[in-house]
């Protein structure tokens, strides 16, 4: 698919609308997580974030995920927006992966209601839901976008998108 802007349709939102810098904001609808047969994060209280081009990254609050399965990963990154991040591994029972969810542990000021919320790589989960909405990934992994019916794009971050 070329970068041709899909035009959003009733009660669609296009990822070429979303400003840059990104915009923070509340989510309306629970959003759930499953991983490794367990509902690993159920919450009434995300926030997802909004990026020119990519689909949202959706973050739910610690106290709203069974965090006896995250590992802190010795792994980093820095985001030129929300500052210094750390990941998580999780673990069950069932599975392992690593690398599967991230947070802010001291995120800019702009983006200090997202310290220590979680975010999940939907690829690398069973299955993740916001609302009644099963979400599909983000091509390439790199941002860990959440795709609805809601969203359509293009959507950066697939092989030959990195120059758009």
């Amino acid at each position: 698919m070329g970068r041709q802007r899909v035009e959003p349709g009733f009660e669609q939102e296009s990822v070429w609308d979303y400003p840059r810098p990104p915009r923070m904001e509340d989510v309306e609808k629970k959003v759930k997580v499953v991983f490794g047969g367990i509902t690993i994060a159920y919450s009434l209280r995300a926030k997802r974030v909004l990026e020119t081009s990519h689909p949202p990254v959706y973050y739910v609050p610690p106290e709203d995920v069974r965090t006896e399965h995250l590992r802190l990963s010795d792994h980093t990154s820095f985001c030129e927006w929300k500052g210094y991040t750390r990941y998580y591994d999780l673990v069950t029972e069932e599975r392992t992966e690593a690398r599967a969810a991230w947070f802010y542990p001291e995120p800019v000021a702009s983006f200090a209601e997202l310290k220590d919320y979680v975010a999940f790589y939907p690829s690398k989960m069973d299955a993740c839901w916001v609302g009644g909405d099963k979400v599909e990934s983000q091509a390439g992994d790199f941002y860990g976008g959440w795709i609805t019916p809601e969203i359509v794009g293009p959507f950066k971050g697939a092989s030959g998108t990195w120059g758009w």
